[in-house]
């Protein structure tokens, strides 16, 4: 998050620059380095992949000049000391934010049905928290989808707000902001431990939980310590800047530049180069190198004051451009010019005088209007998301959004009004139970006869995973006569073990009944299809559904797990399955499809052990339905443009089931001879 403590006066020019002020504008120089990395990165990730890493840049200039800000600052006390530090904050960051929230939030309300990921994410923005509120989301920085929410990139923001809360409190209680003795070695100790305990946080969680390594303020300390040491080392050990001094800068900066074309799976150890290498370039840039002169440049200059508002702002002409326009080789000239406009205007009418002036002559009256103004703007930011979103939205509002494409009823969102099996005695407000426990009665009113004697019958037996195929099982019955027994619960996978719990407490009593039900009814040739929720499954269970089939010489037919993936916006479902007239480039496989290896790596182990059954039981038989879904690298969320999934739990859709599934089900039924009697 490019902020900036230490404004220029004017023209900013290295040779006018005053020699007793700290004011570096090659600093500001390598901050529009940063922020054009960024923005590069955004536009198009293949043109510099590791252009998120100006981020990181952002951190260390945040430490480094921090800490100068307050060396040598005159205070009073800690109340006084405090007290300024905040309200140098309140009026530095505070006002671009705000109308930027307000005004985006608005936008988006414009163009997105279901705003309220953007929104909320937006309004704890404000107070410096929406890191955290896209950590409780589970969100996935680097996932296409979190390019649709507009205050995504606030993230940054959170962090450094959460570090300013910590670190005038080390600055002042190790003295080095009473100017003590020993207040600079204090500090550089103090911050050199919660350095290391940082870094080794943020290595330990990586492998493992890399939303939380990459959003929380303790994973990141270590970044904006490094500048804060930085700093201090220089002052007290001259020695080391000289030394630092003698590295070449263009050296350094293309060294930066070589890390950001690293692949994503050295993402950590990049970010701890881009860390060290922006610190030695900070101590090497000095007058009479290239790269000296070419940050000091006037309009690079420029580029670096206005980047806290550009990076505002560049995002949210990206985001709601993806929901509209989309982003083309012609478009960027566009929207570059919007962003320059955007963050020129903040800067020169919000940013600087109000960072400036005085507001109201007393501090306390600073932080109690600056609070005010949050508040303020949380509140219209409320009654966006309550009162006001669905009159601003220039789509058609009346199109359900599970509906496929037109608004013809044909992909209801209510699976509980639409029939179980169409034009047939089963009903699915019946056969398919939300809470309670199925019963044999319920069973037998849920049965179709098979046609002939000869034809078999179908047993479908789980929780909505397997309820979600009844075409496919609707197609047996109409076109090769085959009988049909639903019993279907909703969560309840069918486990003959009875290990299956649900909150309600049904599953136990439902699995009885339909075990029985089947060990009863089943007859040698029929079949009995099953699956799982999810992507994990009880190797015991499996096999007793599989002996099941031995014993009754029923052919057990098991779908593999569904490919599924996170989808942290319902707007993104919304808008593909309804287009609407402003959405001219609105990619829906972009921000909803999955490697096929990374499915393949969620569903091995599963897989494993079905693969172990089938071998070793001639009744059991594994339907992979991910190579209907997958093609050979991706798996997607539309194929020939027909949407696969009805929400986002992974369920298909009516019409992916019709034209992908239906027949290749069928096939894979009697290429197996499993409808044989």
């Amino acid at each position: 998050m490019p902020t900036r403590e230490i404004a220029s006066q004017g023209s900013v020019n290295a040779n006018n620059a005053s020699k007793t002020s700290r004011y570096r504008p090659e600093i500001d120089g390598l901050r529009a380095f940063a922020v054009v990395a960024v923005i590069i990165n955004h536009f198009n990730k293949d043109i510099l992949p590791g252009g998120y890493l100006g981020v990181d840049i952002f951190f260390v200039i945040s430490g480094y000049v921090i800490t100068s800000s307050l060396f040598g600052r005159p205070s009073k006390d800690f109340k006084d000391f405090i007290s300024g530090f905040y309200e140098r904050r309140i009026k530095r960051l505070v006002p671009a934010l705000s109308v930027f929230v307000l005004i985006t939030s608005i936008a988006i309300c414009l163009f997105n049905p279901s705003p309220d990921l953007s929104l909320r994410t937006g309004l704890t923005s404000l107070f410096g928290l929406s890191n955290l509120y896209l950590l409780k989301q589970s969100t996935d920085y680097f996932a296409q989808s979190t390019e649709l929410n507009v205050f995504t990139h606030t993230w940054s923001l959170g962090v450094e707000e959460q570090f300013y809360i910590l670190f005038p409190f080390l600055i002042w209680f190790s003295g080095f902001g009473r100017q003590t003795k020993h207040g600079a070695r204090n500090l550089f100790l103090i911050v050199g431990m919660l350095t290391i305990a940082s870094l080794v946080g943020f290595l330990h969680l990586y492998p493992t939980n890399q939303p939380a390594a990459y959003f929380l303020m303790p994973s990141r300390f270590w970044e904006m310590a490094a500048g804060c040491l930085i700093f201090i080392g220089f002052q007290k050990r001259a020695s080391i800047e000289q030394y630092l001094e003698r590295v070449p800068p263009l050296l350094v900066l293309a060294l930066i530049v070589g890390v950001m074309y690293l692949p994503m799976s050295l993402a950590a150890a990049s970010t701890i180069a881009v860390v060290a290498l922006s610190s030695i370039l900070i101590a090497s840039l000095k007058k009479q190198t290239a790269v000296f002169n070419i940050f000091t440049h006037p309009r690079v200059v420029y580029i670096g004051l206005i980047s806290y508002s550009l990076y505002l702002w560049h995002w949210g002409v990206l985001s709601i451009s993806r929901w509209t326009i989309g982003i083309h080789w012609w478009s960027v000239p566009f929207q570059v010019a919007l962003m320059l406009g955007l963050a020129v205007a903040s800067y020169k009418w919000i940013e600087t005088p109000l960072r400036k002036g005085n507001w109201f002559g007393k501090r306390w009256k600073t932080l109690v209007v600056g609070g005010g103004v949050l508040i303020t703007v949380s509140g219209g930011i409320i009654s966006l998301g309550k009162l006001l979103n669905k009159n601003l939205y220039l789509g058609n509002i009346n199109c359900k959004p599970f509906q496929y494409n037109t608004c013809t009823g044909v992909d209801s969102p209510h699976a509980a009004t639409t029939p179980f099996i169409t034009n047939s005695p089963i009903q699915r407000d019946k056969c398919f139970l939300y809470k309670g426990v199925i019963s044999e009665s319920v069973i037998e009113e849920c049965k179709i006869l098979p046609k002939s004697n000869s034809s078999p019958t179908i047993f479908v037996i789980g929780s909505s995973y397997i309820h979600h195929l009844s075409p496919s099982f609707e197609k047996l019955h109409k076109e090769f006569g085959m009988g049909i027994v639903m019993s279907v619960v909703t969560g309840c996978d069918f486990d003959p073990l009875f290990k299956k719990t649900n909150p309600q407490g049904t599953c136990k009593e439902s699995n009885i009944v339909r075990a029985k039900h089947l060990i009863k009814e089943g007859k040698d040739g029929d079949i009995l299809f099953v699956g799982v929720t999810g992507n994990k499954i009880d190797e015991s269970s499996v096999n007793a559904i599989a002996e099941i089939g031995r014993t009754k010489k029923m052919n057990v037919v098991y779908f593999s797990p569904i490919p599924t993936w996170q989808r942290l916006d319902s707007a993104i479902n919304d808008a593909c399955y309804q287009p609407q007239w402003f959405q001219m480039n609105f990619n829906c496989s972009r921000f909803s499809t999955i490697d096929r290896v990374e499915y393949m790596n969620n569903a091995q182990y599963a897989l494993d052990q079905l693969s172990k059954i089938e071998n070793s039981n001639p009744y059991f038989h594994v339907y992979h339905i991910e190579d209907i879904l997958c093609g050979e690298l991706r798996c997607p969320s539309h194929i020939n443009g027909i949407r696969l999934y009805r929400d986002n739990s992974g369920h298909l859709s009516v019409h992916a089931v019709k034209e992908f599934v239906s027949d290749d089900l069928i096939t894979f039924v009697f290429e197996n001879k499993l409808s044989v009697r």
